[in-house]
């Protein structure tokens, strides 16, 4: 097996640590969206599916209207209080371009893996989580510790703390250099499976669609995300034995028994959606490495979109 992806192992393995820096890094309460403020959330890539779990959440929390776009979909046309920016780099071409048309027309808070960036300087509050940068251009730990903050900014923190120890329970059982799996944790068949679609409802839709893509990423994977609900409205003919169906969260009365009726394989994990897109990033790993892909320097990707002009 190829040992590509030493930089997205080791972090992977700290993810745990990184949430609980995280959830004590300190925070300007200017910096964090006020109850009953309109804001958007944006972002490319990872950082477009954290805002997705921050929209779901924060409306859920009725904290206010909350929604989440590409940044490249910003409607210009709509009036926020406020506009969360979320990028690893500090450089996605897309996300500097909207800050330059709103022009500070409106507050911006960015989170970013690195203050000294054109987001930043762009923005009227910095939230630099540059303990969590890497060095791999697959995004583990960034984030979901981007996911694990604003679930903390949802009221969620609880469940952050509980979702820690459950992913260190994950990584417990997969030795250090991942060739060892507790195959109740991971087993080869679900390793080695030849397609993936991601579930999940809520605030966990936007999980399985970080998962979808961190798998395509990583492996070159054949991976799909869904609605849970919307499943049943096509995609499920994609089900077949060899293939596997990964809810995210709780899944809707019958849908396993509906994808185990195919002979694919449903997983429905009783551990914290966070915890368990850790165990995804594991799988991830190991398969580019069956693969003989390295997942840090994944086909046609770089670690930021800078698109030339």
């Amino acid at each position: 097996m190829a040992s590509g992806g030493a930089f997205m192992a080791e972090e992977l393995r700290s993810q745990p640590d990184m949430w609980e820096t995280t959830l004590s890094h300190p925070v300007a309460e200017a910096a964090v969206p006020a109850d009953g403020e309109r804001i958007a959330v944006i972002g490319c890539g990872s950082s477009w599916f954290g805002s997705q779990v921050y929209a779901n959440l924060r409306e859920a929390a009725g904290q206010g209207e909350t929604d989440a776009f590409t940044a490249s979909e910003y409607p210009f046309d709509r009036a926020y209080d406020r506009v969360v920016a979320i990028s690893r780099s500090g450089t996605t071409t897309e996300v500097i371009d909207t800050l330059a048309r709103l022009d500070g027309s409106v507050p911006v808070t960015a989170i970013v893996g690195g203050a000294d960036t054109p987001i930043a300087e762009a923005a009227t509050d910095v939230i630099a989580l540059d303990f969590a940068d890497e060095r791999s251009v697959v995004q583990t730990r960034f984030g979901t510790s981007t996911m694990a903050l604003l679930r903390a900014w949802a009221g969620d923190a609880a469940a952050v703390d509980q979702a820690i120890g459950q992913a260190r329970t994950v990584l417990e059982g997969i030795s250090a250099d991942f060739t060892e799996v507790d195959p109740a944790i991971l087993d080869d068949a679900l390793i080695d499976a030849e397609q993936f679609s991601f579930l999940g409802m809520g605030w966990t839709w936007g999980v399985a669609n970080e998962a979808a893509l961190k798998l395509r990423e990583s492996a070159q994977a054949w991976t799909e995300s869904y609605s849970s609900m919307e499943y049943r409205h096509g995609p499920i003919a994609i089900a077949a034995p060899g293939r596997v169906t990964w809810q995210f969260g709780e899944a809707p009365e019958g849908l396993a028994a509906q994808v185990e009726a195919t002979g694919a394989r449903f997983v429905e994990a009783d551990r914290d959606p966070l915890a368990d897109l850790v165990r995804l990033h594991a799988l991830a790993l190991i398969k580019a490495r069956r693969l003989g892909v390295d997942p840090d320097h994944p086909r046609s990707l770089t670690r930021s979109v800078v698109l030339d002009r």
